[in-house]
């Protein structure tokens, strides 16, 4: 399963953002990595500023370059503004989902409790962080999982309001995903528009 490994800390204080979760490092050197951090930037181009958005985009829903392709393109055939299909397609991800959810603290941690093995949806395990859930399906955490310490210290004063699209059942544990969720309900700082401008050239 291929995903991103490299420092989190740098890439998080490049785009000024805690797009990996909380980060303490963050609120420390709250400037860009590097000997020359807050030295003379030179102006970024607009190929520059488009490749920026597109890589913030794939750090935060950790997904690698040809898969991110592969979502851009089946949003590009779908129906509706690309841009904002782009982003529904990564927020109906299972590890995406799982996260949301509150089961886990980051999404690298939701897939890892996808992949190994303890997620289940429609009460079956799905094993793919990449699966695409469908509204109506539940998510759910199999039952000899319910215990382990990563979700219970995740759900630990979890706010599931937040999140107007998915309903959440605190004594199965499960959630269900009720409508795909509209751009504005979406809370990633992303610029789409820059994203689909990138690949259109």
């Amino acid at each position: 399963m291929a995903r991103y490994t490299g420092p989190k800390s740098r890439i998080a204080r490049k785009f000024g953002e805690a797009i990996f979760g909380a980060d303490k490092v963050l609120s420390k050197k709250n400037y860009p990595p590097g000997q020359h951090g807050n030295s003379r930037r030179k102006k970024t181009s607009e190929y520059g500023i488009q490749l920026r958005e597109k890589q913030k985009a794939k750090y935060t829903y950790g997904v690698l370059e040809k898969q991110f392709r592969i979502i851009f393109e089946k949003a590009s055939r779908s129906k509706g503004i690309t841009g904002e299909v782009l982003l529904q397609l990564l927020e109906v991800r299972l590890d995406n989902l799982v996260f949301r959810l509150g089961l886990a603290p980051t999404r690298d941690a939701a897939r890892q409790l996808v992949s190994h093995r303890h997620i289940v949806v429609d009460g079956k395990v799905v094993n793919i962080p990449s699966y695409s859930v469908k509204p109506g399906q539940v998510i759910g955490v199999r039952e000899k999982a319910k215990s382990l310490e990563v979700i219970t210290d995740a759900l630990a004063g979890f706010n599931h309001s937040k999140y107007p699209w998915i309903e959440w059942d605190q004594t199965t544990l499960s959630g269900k995903l009720l409508h795909t969720p509209e751009r504005a309900d979406i809370p990633e700082n992303i610029t789409e528009q820059l994203i689909v401008e990138l690949y259109s050239k």
